[in-house]
């Protein structure tokens, strides 16, 4: 949440992606670098990785930003659209309409403001997967890709993650299914899904995870089913993908 009144401000090769709301104001409020534009209440921005903008504030505004680690962007976009990951390319949207990316907006605002984790979750995953839908948000160039994963390998390695989730799954079973060694394994996955495959696999066992709890089912059963070693191991790997515990979101959930 980020409000304002009177200021310059300047962004040099931002790290990482963010969407930006104008929850209120932002006349007065230009864009300077380029063609000057001014803000509006409910505009959007999008600023993907390695932008430079300049800003003059000379009203008051309240925004609400939305930042994405590069790596996490690719793998929404991989796993959402069923695509190579190296293919995503965002523009830079200066003061768009929302549309109908105003309601993931307000209800992100709204559940932020009032600490409901899941609530806002719920809000964060609807809005990232609008926007990497919404053709208006893509660049304009065709983009190349070299190297990582076919489609059809990168859907086999998916299937395959969903359906073992409750064992063990080492990197030389899905080296074998893409008939690469461990080394090239790792370093295709990455450039086409994003992030690591232990990564991917820790993400797709929250996901069922908080699946299964939303369907009530016991959390000793759900940590097991889910192929967490312990307790223990399921209550420190969801806290740090979820920023909560297991027994926290069940309560949220209820």
């Amino acid at each position: 949440m980020w409000s304002n009144t009177k200021d310059h401000v300047c962004y040099e090769k931002l790290e990482g992606h963010t969407f930006g709301w104008y929850s209120q104001g932002g006349r007065g409020v230009f864009r300077v670098d380029g063609k000057k534009r001014e803000g509006r209440p409910g505009a959007i921005c999008i600023f993907p990785q390695g932008q430079t903008s300049e800003w003059d504030i000379n009203g008051p505004l309240e925004m609400m930003h939305l930042y994405l680690p590069n790596d996490e962007l690719r793998r929404c976009y991989s796993e959402m659209l069923d695509r190579d990951g190296q293919l995503l390319d965002l523009a830079d949207v200066t003061y768009a309409d929302a549309g109908d990316l105003a309601r993931p907006f307000a209800e992100l605002h709204v559940a932020t403001r009032q600490g409901q984790s899941l609530r806002a979750e719920e809000a964060m995953t609807e809005l990232v997967a609008s926007i990497l839908k919404d053709k208006r948000f893509h660049g304009l160039a065709a983009k190349t890709v070299r190297g990582g994963l076919s489609g059809r390998v990168r859907r086999q390695l998916a299937d395959y993650i969903d359906a073992n989730l409750d064992q063990v799954i080492r990197l030389k079973d899905l080296a074998a299914i893409a008939g690469l060694s461990e080394f090239h394994l790792q370093r295709s996955f990455k450039q086409s899904c994003g992030v690591s495959p232990h990564l991917y696999v820790n993400h797709r066992r929250i996901e069922r995870a908080k699946a299964q709890i939303r369907a009530g089912e016991p959390l000793i059963e759900v940590a097991d089913a889910c192929g967490f070693s312990s307790q223990s191991h399921f209550t420190r790997s969801f806290k740090m993908g979820t920023g909560v515990t297991p027994a926290h979101y069940r309560k949220a959930v209820a």
